[in-house]
C-alpha cells in the first residue's frame, strides 16, 4: 500500500512538474515568435533556442530557426535546422519545400527531385508553390544545362 502511494505522489510531481516546464517552453516560444514578426532575428533566435533546450521536440522552434538562418544566407545551420523538423515531423511540407530550395541552390539535383516528389506527397500549406519549385528543378535537369550553355 506504501508503495503505491509513493508511486502516486511521484506521478503527480512528475505531470506538474512537466505542465510547469511546457508553458514555460511556449512562452519562450510565443515571445521568439513576437520577435520574429517584428524582424528582431537576434532576440528571437535566442528565444527559440531557449524553447528547445526545455522542449527538444519543438519542431515549430527549429522551423522558425532555419527561417532565421535562411534571412542570414547560412545554409548549413538552416539546412541543420530544416532536418531535425522533418525528424520529427516528416509531413511538414514548408521544411520540405525550404530543404528542396537549398538542395536546387546547391545543384543537388537528385536530392531536390526527392524531396519535390517527397512535398506532393504531403503538401497542405504549400502546394500553391509546387509549380515554382518544380521549374527551379527543370533548370537544374542535366539536358537544361546542355542547353543553357
Amino acid at each position: 500500500m506504501k508503495k503505491s502511494n509513493f508511486f502516486i505522489k511521484m506521478l503527480i510531481i512528475f505531470f506538474l512538474y512537466n505542465s510547469i516546464g511546457a508553458a514555460k517552453e511556449s512562452s519562450y516560444f510565443i515571445e521568439g515568435k513576437k520577435y520574429f514578426e517584428k524582424k528582431e532575428f537576434d532576440k528571437s533566435k535566442i528565444l527559440f533556442e531557449r524553447d528547445l533546450v526545455f522542449n527538444p521536440k519543438s519542431e515549430k522552434s527549429y522551423l522558425f530557426l532555419a527561417k532565421i538562418f535562411k534571412n542570414d544566407e547560412n545554409d548549413e545551420e538552416q539546412e541543420h535546422n530544416l532536418n531535425s523538423v522533418l525528424l520529427l515531423n516528416p509531413a511538414n511540407d514548408e521544411a520540405i519545400y525550404m530543404l528542396a530550395l537549398i538542395k536546387i541552390k546547391q545543384s543537388d539535383y537528385n536530392q531536390a527531385k526527392e524531396l519535390i516528389d517527397r512535398f506532393s506527397l504531403v503538401c497542405k500549406s504549400f502546394c500553391s508553390k509546387k509549380k515554382e519549385i518544380e521549374d527551379k528543378l527543370e533548370k537544374l535537369t542535366p539536358e537544361n544545362a546542355k542547353n543553357n550553355n
